[in-house]
C-alpha cells in the first residue's frame, strides 16, 4: 500500500492537537486519546511543511491548520518557532519504524535470554523501541530521549511511567556510562553534526569523526553508556558500515564490541510507515569486557572492511 500522506498529516495534527489538551489540563491520556497519539507518525515524508507560508495561508488546507494548531496552543512566537523549528529539523532525520520490525527483534533478543533491567532509546520518536520491550520483559526502566518538543510532548504523555527527557542525548551525564542493559532505537539518518563536549575534547579521532554524523555518533555514544556484556541494537543508515570515511568509526566499535547480528534491511521497508525508500541496516553489537577490548578477531576485521552485508552474522 502506497504512503498515505494527507492520511498521516491528518494524524499526526490530531495528535499534537490532543497532546496540547492533557498539557493545558495537566492530565493523563485516557485509553482513546493514547490510541490518537500512538497515530503520530512524525514529518520525515511530509516535505510540504517547508514551503513558505504566504501571508493569506499555504494552497494546503492540512498545512494551514497545523500552523494554526501550533499557534494557538504556544505562548508567544517564539514559542512557536522553537516546535515548528523542531518539526522542519525532523523532516532530514525522523523516519519511523514499522512497529512489527520492533516487535520482532524483541522478541528475538528476549528468545535468547536477553531480558534488560535498564533500557535506553536515545531518539526515541513515539517510543515503539521501549514498548516492544516493556511487553515482554516486565518492570524494566526506561529511559527515553527525543529532541523534538512536539514529538517529545507526545512521547511523554504516551509514556508516562517512563522517563523521557525532551533534549538531545548529547546531553546524558557521564554518570550514566555503563549503566544501561540495552540500548535501542532507530537512530537518525543524515550528515548532521552533533556538539558534544566530551567527544570534542577527546584524543580519539574516530569520535571527531563521529560527532560528524549523527548516525555514527550514536553509535559510539550508546556503547559508552551501555554496560559491559550489554547490547547496543539500532537500526540505521548504510553509511555506517559503506561509507569509506567511517573506516575509524567501525575500527573503534570493533574493538570495543563482538558483532552479534548485521542484517541489510529491504529498502522499502518503510515505504508505508514513513513515506521513503532508504538503504538502512540493522546492527546488534555486544560490548565486551574491558580486559578483552584490544583482542583480534577475523569477524570483526570482515566487518571493518564490509560494504554490503545481507546475511546476519
Amino acid at each position: 500500500m502506497a504512503y498515505n500522506k494527507k492520511g498521516h498529516l491528518r494524524a499526526n495534527i490530531d495528535a499534537i492537537k490532543t497532546a496540547f489538551i492533557l498539557e493545558r489540563e495537566n492530565r493523563l491520556a485516557t485509553t482513546e486519546e493514547k490510541e490518537i497519539l500512538d497515530r503520530y507518525s512524525g514529518f520525515g515524508a511530509i516535505k510540504e511543511i517547508l514551503d513558505p507560508l504566504p501571508a493569506n495561508g499555504s494552497a494546503n488546507p492540512l498545512i494551514n491548520e497545523l500552523h494554526d494548531v501550533l499557534r494557538e496552543n504556544t505562548r508567544d512566537e517564539k514559542e512557536y518557532k522553537r516546535c515548528f523549528d523542531g518539526l522542519k529539523d525532523s523532516i532530514l532525520t525522523a523516519f519511523y519504524t514499522p512497529p512489527e520490525v520492533v516487535n520482532t527483534l524483541a522478541r528475538a533478543l528476549i528468545d535468547n535470554g536477553i531480558k534488560p533491567s535498564r533500557l535506553l532509546d536515545p531518539s526515541a520518536g513515539t517510543g515503539v523501541f521501549a514498548q516492544a520491550f516493556k511487553q515482554l520483559s516486565h518492570n524494566v526502566e526506561v529511559t527515553c530521549f527525543e529532541k523534538d518538543p512536539i514529538t517529545g510532548m507526545i512521547l511523554k504523555h504516551l509514556h508516562p511511567e517512563d522517563k523521557v527527557r525532551v533534549e538531545g542525548f548529547e546531553n546524558i551525564e557521564k554518570k550514566y556510562a555503563g549503566y544501561y542493559d540495552v540500548v535501542t532505537s532507530n537512530i537518525p539518518f543524515g550528515d548532521v553534526a552533533v556538539f558534544d563536549p566530551t567527544f570534542f575534547s577527546d584524543n580519539d579521532p574516530a569520535k571527531k569523526i563521529a560527532s560528524r554524523s549523527i548516525h555514527s555518533y550514536f553509535f559510539l555514544k550508546s556503547v559508552d553508556m551501555v554496560r559491559s556484556g550489554g547490547l547496543v541494537a539500532f537500526i540505521t543508515s548504510q553509511g555506517v558500515l559503506n561509507a569509506p570515511a567511517n573506516r575509524p568509526v567501525r575500527e573503534y566499535l570493533m574493538l570495543r564490541c563482538e558483532p552479534v547480528s548485521v542484517i541489510r534491511l529491504p529498502n522499502n521497508l518503510f515505504s508505508e510507515y514513513a513515506g521513503t525508500e532508504v538503504g538502512s541496516d540493522l546492527i546488534v553489537l555486544q560490548k565486551r569486557e574491558q580486559k578483552d577490548l584490544f583482542v583480534s578477531n577475523p569477524i570483526k576485521q570482515a566487518f571493518i572492511e564490509s560494504r554490503i552485508l545481507s546475511n546476519g552474522i
